[in-house]
């Protein structure tokens, strides 16, 4: 079982993220084979490899949106998407796991805006329909969010009127927005032209100094080297390394996460 190492919180040795022996397979095809780590609170894990090996399968099953066929995951000591009666695990209804993946922000490739909402109703939908928050704290909130990600010229603007970067920023600021214990970020820049990465990398490189508990699924090297407590690089649905960014990046040791580096430097 790989273990983030960094800046771990002394105080709380209970892991934010908790995966034991996770196993997906759709069909014949074993996407997920026996994935372990743990990740504690504050740190970021980045996760890398080939497309197909499991990256984004193992960030859905964290969040529950895709169910796991063997294996557990916590998230800050509470079993995903099911409760435990003594040797057995009972599913939780869809209204509980709604409820505990509310705690969970994720921010996928192509931003999933609605597209008929502005910047401003699109960070402060989740927490004012969800939540129940007062909607004028709710946008207030919204928009101190907005401003963070350097977007607050921009609140009253639609999707359609956004540069895929800042799209990308707005689905950050509508993440944060819901006060997660945990964030999850699937190829946050792979959707966007090269010009445009790097202001979104620069948006979660702060949440990163922030203390902000991430998993971070990206081919960028250098994002990772500068961010990452942990690096993990995965292949055939296992982890097949992992350790700190400058161990992992200038020593790699497996074949696989040697010739992952070779494509991608």
């Amino acid at each position: 079982m790989i273990q983030a190492a960094g800046n771990a919180d002394p105080a709380n040795a209970r892991p934010i993220v908790q995966a034991v022996r996770v196993w997906k397979s759709y069909g014949a095809t074993s996407v997920l084979r026996g994935v372990s780590f743990d990740l504690r609170p504050h740190q970021v894990l980045c996760i890398m490899g080939a497309s197909g090996s499991g990256k984004s399968t193992l960030l859905r099953c964290i969040n529950h949106l895709e169910r796991v066929d063997a294996g557990r995951i916590w998230i800050d000591g509470k079993l995903i998407g099911y409760r435990p009666e003594g040797h057995k695990l009972f599913e939780l209804p869809e209204r509980e796991v709604c409820k505990r993946r509310a705690e969970v922000g994720m921010v996928f490739q192509h931003f999933n805006l609605f597209k008929h909402m502005t910047v401003l109703e699109n960070v402060s939908y989740a927490p004012i329909k969800v939540k129940r928050v007062d909607v004028a704290k709710a946008r207030e909130r919204a928009n101190q969010l907005i401003a963070r990600v350097g977007l607050a010229d921009k609140a009253a603007a639609y999707p359609s009127q956004l540069s895929g970067g800042q799209q990308q920023r707005v689905a950050i600021a509508r993440a944060l927005a819901m006060t997660p214990k945990l964030i999850l970020f699937d190829e946050p820049t792979s959707a966007l032209d090269p010009e445009l990465v790097k202001e979104v990398l620069d948006v979660i490189r702060e949440l990163a100094t922030d203390g902000i508990s991430m998993i971070v699924v990206t081919h960028e090297v250098g994002f990772a080297r500068e961010a990452a407590d942990c690096i993990a690089v995965m292949h055939e649905g296992l982890i097949v390394e992992s350790g700190a960014p400058d161990q992992m990046i200038d020593q790699p040791t497996h074949p696989r996460t040697r010739e992952f580096l070779s494509q991608v430097l």
